[in-house]
């Protein structure tokens, strides 16, 4: 009979004894030197698993001669059995065999506890792995769900602002628009200021026109340099918007990586094929935030998404206020200029007809006046005459001879005559004089009357020549950047 063993029971081959013992005992054994092969990654078992793996070392058959091999006890022949006294006692035998079946009793109790401690242990163990697992997995459903939260939010968020950011954008493409449509009314109020410059005399006066183009002028460069910095600031904040909308964008990426990693090891199975041992990964630590400090993060570029949208809804509403107030403040401005442009030429136009009307009296006064030069002179030549006669006459008579050089009344009527037409002549020399000078001074006015209606139509030209570069002008559409 030879006895066979395995790792875990022994069983035995040849013909089964009725007996409950074999009748001998193995004399000797040696341990089988069996290696065992494992799988990589499998656990070593030999601490635990009981070297059960013997060969029993068979006698040979008795024969007549004594041969005692090397290193094996002397083989007792049958007939030599009774001369040799017995080496244990009944007793001892039964002792033996008591002991060798409570031993064995023992180790089958012991291996039976620890199978059944075994079975119930990994029924917990597996119970409580799957529990586990189920845990992980609906954590991982959960922080899915809080994921898709954050990322919704942020979605949400980086439309309103992205809105809010073309909004803002046109708001700054208005004011933009507005400073350029004020260019061309300003460029107009200059030529008109240069233009009057060229007006003459009398007439560079500073009236209400040129108070009025002066303060349009400055008015339109104050609402140019307004919208400029209102343009200026809206720079700055879509800059801020920017930043806002990169940190969202960037915090709405890492949301859907995360997202995605943590939606495939959600769906990871215990029969997936992308499952291995990473010995190790639970030690390495590389987490850089907490729960709390992960939605701090999120809630914090949301805020300021929100503050900037805030900003963004402020600078648009005061660019639509400032556009409006700057658009009805420049409309007033030019129907005023215009205005004292309408009254201005009318003065010119007026002073310019009384200018014409005064001119036609005097060049008629001037022709009478003329007329009354002409008919002194001829009266002057007529009273020469008149003279000479009377003069020729009384030197004629200073000729008479001794006794008729008499003072009669010839004499006296001629004396009369003579001193009468000198005070005559006189007279109408002196109102010749008159006439002359008066003519003059007709003259004179006459001249500045004509130079002033130069002047006046030289006025009036520019004056209408300015209206009618200001016969256009933006409209309101067009000032406040539409």
């Amino acid at each position: 009979m030879e006895f066979l063993g395995t790792t875990q029971v022994a069983s035995y081959c040849g013909t089964k004894k009725s007996c409950l013992f074999p009748d001998l005992p193995p004399i000797s054994t040696t341990k089988d030197t069996y290696q065992s092969y494992y799988l990589p990654g499998h656990r070593y078992l030999s601490s635990w698993r009981p070297s059960l793996l013997h060969k029993v070392v068979s006698a040979p058959p008795s024969s007549d001669k004594q041969s005692i091999p090397t290193g094996r006890p002397p083989t007792v022949l049958p007939a030599l059995r009774s001369s040799l006294h017995a080496r244990y006692s009944t007793r001892d035998w039964h002792h033996e065999n008591m002991a060798q079946l409570k031993c064995s009793e023992a180790s089958r109790y012991n291996a039976g506890r620890l199978n059944t401690d075994s079975m119930r242990l990994m029924q917990v163990k597996d119970k409580l792995a799957y529990q586990m697992q189920e845990d992980s997995r609906r954590s991982l459903g959960e922080r899915i769900s809080n994921i898709d939260f954050w990322r919704s939010e942020l979605t949400y968020e980086l439309e309103c602002l992205l809105k809010e950011t073309q909004a803002l954008e046109t708001a700054k493409m208005r004011l933009e628009c507005a400073v350029d449509e004020m260019q061309e009314p300003l460029k107009v109020a200059l030529e008109c200021l240069y233009h009057r410059e060229q007006r003459k005399g009398i007439d560079l006066v500073h009236d209400d026109v040129e108070k009025n183009l002066i303060k349009e002028a400055d008015v339109y460069k104050d609402c140019q340099e307004t919208l400029t910095k209102l343009a200026q600031k809206i720079s700055q904040q879509l800059g801020i918007n920017r930043d806002a909308r990169h940190a969202l964008e960037k915090d709405l990426s890492d949301k859907n990586s995360a997202h995605f990693i943590d939606e495939k090891c959600f769906n990871l199975r215990n029969t997936s094929d992308s499952i291995s041992f990473y010995c190790g990964v639970e030690k390495a630590d590389g987490t850089v935030s907490v729960p709390a400090t992960w939605a701090k993060f999120s809630e914090d570029n949301i805020r300021r998404s929100q503050h900037a949208r805030a900003s963004s809804v402020k600078l648009k509403e005061d660019t639509e206020a400032g556009l409006e107030s700057i658009s009805e403040e420049m409309w007033n401005h030019f129907i005023n200029t215009n205005l004292a442009f309408n009254n201005r030429i009318a003065e010119v136009a007026d002073a310019e007809n009384k200018l014409q009307v005064q001119l036609a009296k005097i060049l008629q006064e001037i022709f009478q006046t003329e007329d009354t030069i002409m008919l002194l002179e001829r009266s002057i030549k007529a009273k020469e005459y008149l003279l000479k006669v009377a003069q020729t006459r009384l030197e004629g008579r200073t000729k008479r001879p001794n006794i008729e050089l008499c003072r009669d009344a010839p004499q006296f009527q001629l004396v009369t005559e003579v001193y009468t037409l000198g005070d005559t002549l006189q007279t109408l020399k002196q109102h010749l004089q008159e006439a002359q000078d008066t003519l003059q001074t007709l003259m004179l006015n006459k001249s500045k009357l004509e130079h002033d209606i130069s002047v006046k139509a030289n006025s009036f030209f520019i004056d209408k020549k300015c209206m009618d570069m200001r016969k256009v002008f933006p409209s309101t559409p067009r000032l406040i950047g539409y």
